[in-house]
């Protein structure tokens, strides 16, 4: 498959800057597989198109204020805190050609970091201290939360200030770049009705990184390689996710995130065990889901692999990705709201 093929026209007042509210007052297109019904509800009516024993799966990461603005000499540079590994962090940064091997950064008078390697996507691993001593990744957390900005999406002109308003109402592991945005919809009060009516919850955590920012560049698809992002499943959890596929109930993803960490560590939960490592999985038409069963997404960017991962989720005898274009076709004509902060697609 060519990657312009995943290519669309988005007229630009169709990108939302901001959730609705209540957030589960946003439209909702719904897709039952089926049949091929499309049907046009509030997010609230969710409720209609589950049923007793469903098990819904959120991602419960949190974002953290991960832009930090600094100087490299007598020139501005911005950094994006993407994931630490050991005591140092990768980050992107821009403008690129200020954050050479050897720059030193300046964020305060006592925050400063060294970068110490380049790689070929574009990311780098910078060392940060406080004075001369090396920070630990808790007092640069501290830092980040206190001096850094919300890490929003480079289409958002007139974003949330608060970080409340770019999290999930369940957000608990601290660790992601970007929010994993269709639990967006999802309020305390929905989750409480969803619960009473017998619909059952699991979690996991998979941080949301460097794929997140990163296209397709490749002609082919295949050619793409995905970045590894760091997930986890606890015991309990699994063992939820393994009972629900033994007993036949359905695996229902909110997020394409967590549609990447339940598949990517299907090994692992379809046996109700623990998982905690890197996930790189790349999911794209053709795909055997093992794990999950129907998806809650939204409208996603034009040649991402996000757009293959829904259109995998559709499936070819359903029309793939022909389907999924008619869909987001649909769903300009009907005045939805595209991306991060828009409304969702619920694929049954």
């Amino acid at each position: 498959m060519k990657t312009s093929e995943l290519d669309y026209v988005l007229p630009p007042e169709r990108i939302a800057q901001k959730s609705v509210q209540p957030r589960d007052t946003s439209k909702m297109m719904v897709f039952d597989r089926a049949t091929g019904a499309v049907e046009h509800r509030q997010f609230c009516d969710i409720a209609n198109f589950l049923r007793r024993g469903d098990l819904l799966v959120f991602n419960n990461t949190k974002v953290f204020r991960a832009r930090l603005r600094g100087r490299v000499g007598e020139h501005a540079v911005e950094i994006l805190l993407l994931r630490p590994h050991g005591d140092v962090w990768e980050c992107l940064g821009k403008p690129g050609k200020r954050l050479r091997v050897g720059a030193k950064i300046i964020f305060s008078r006592t925050t400063a970091a060294t970068v110490l390697e380049r790689f070929e996507n574009g990311s780098f691993i910078v060392q940060f201290f406080s004075g001369a001593k090396k920070m630990s990744h808790q007092q640069l957390m501290k830092f980040a939360n206190a001096h850094g900005e919300i890490p929003l999406p480079p289409y958002v002109s007139s974003g949330p200030t608060k970080l409340s308003d770019y999290q999930t109402v369940y957000a608990k592991q601290v660790g992601s770049v970007a929010a994993p945005t269709a639990g967006f919809h999802f309020t305390r009060a929905l989750r409480v009705r969803l619960k009473k009516m017998g619909v059952q919850f699991a979690e996991v955590t998979l941080h949301v990184g460097i794929g997140t920012f990163q296209p397709i560049k490749t002609e082919h698809v295949d050619d793409h390689q995905m970045h590894a992002e760091m997930v986890g499943v606890c015991a309990s959890d699994a063992q939820k996710i393994a009972h629900a596929k033994k007993e036949g109930r359905r695996v229902i993803a909110v997020g394409t995130t967590t549609t990447r960490a339940l598949e990517g560590a299907a090994d692992a939960v379809l046996n109700g065990a623990a998982w905690y490592g890197d996930v790189d999985i790349f999911i794209h038409p053709g795909f055997q889901f093992r794990v999950v069963d129907a998806l809650v997404t939204n409208f996603h960017l034009p040649k991402s692999t996000l757009m293959l991962l829904v259109s995998a989720m559709i499936g070819e005898p359903h029309g793939g990705l022909k389907k999924l274009k008619e869909l987001y076709a649909v769903a300009i004509q009907q005045k939805y709201r595209f991306y991060s902060f828009g409304d969702a697609l619920l694929v049954e």
